[in-house]
């Protein structure tokens, strides 16, 4: 089977579960997008390592990525695999100077693992067509060389931070640092820069 060649453009709230959030991978030179929704610890798990923030401790996806690293195990790539009954399924295709390994994985954790490996994520046609969507061509031109889109909440959230000043908003950025509330924190990061510039 054909593989094809996603990126994650998007993370966001779910508009669909309460407590959930979606990531939203793109087709490499091509107008699908294939939405998952995941936890609120994985997203913020992708959310850590795509903003290259440094927790003050290792969260589990850098413990895994530490270990592997340590042992000389190289994520080469990860596929998901399969969709069944809503769910997707995923492998971590891992290899070692002696040999090469597919694992089993959630498909969050396995986006989570690309994001800190920079390795590249794949699907299948099927997968695809079964749960991908078609952007037009217009909306897809106007995204293109857009960089990742993080959303921490809706326009209610958006609204609260804006009737905030500089000193509040860095307080609470500190906050939600020290409780490690990693995907709030890039939108209080955000609306300070924001003010900044």
């Amino acid at each position: 089977m054909k593989k094809i060649e996603l990126e994650i453009v998007a993370l966001s709230h779910s508009i669909a579960q309460t407590h959930s959030y979606a990531v939203v991978l793109g087709e490499i030179n091509g107008l699908r997008r294939l939405p998952i929704v995941i936890g609120g610890f994985e997203a913020q798990a992708i959310a850590v390592a795509l903003e290259r923030m440094q927790p003050s401790r290792p969260l589990t996806h850098d413990l895994l990525k530490n270990f592997m690293n340590s042992f000389n195990v190289e994520l080469q790539e990860i596929i998901i695999s399969d969709l069944q009954e809503g769910i997707f399924y995923s492998k971590l295709v891992c290899f070692t100077e002696n040999d090469t390994v597919e694992i089993d994985s959630r498909t969050s954790d396995a986006l989570a693992l690309a994001v800190r490996f920079t390795c590249p994520i794949y699907t299948y046609e099927h997968i695809l067509e079964s749960a991908g969507i078609l952007m037009d061509d217009t909306a897809a031109k106007k995204k293109k060389g857009e960089t990742v889109g993080i959303e921490e909440t809706g326009p209610a959230a958006k609204d609260e931070l804006g009737g905030m000043g500089i000193e509040e908003l860095q307080t609470l950025l500190n906050d939600v640092l020290e409780h490690e509330d990693y995907i709030r924190a890039i939108s209080i990061r955000d609306e300070i820069n924001k003010r900044k510039a």
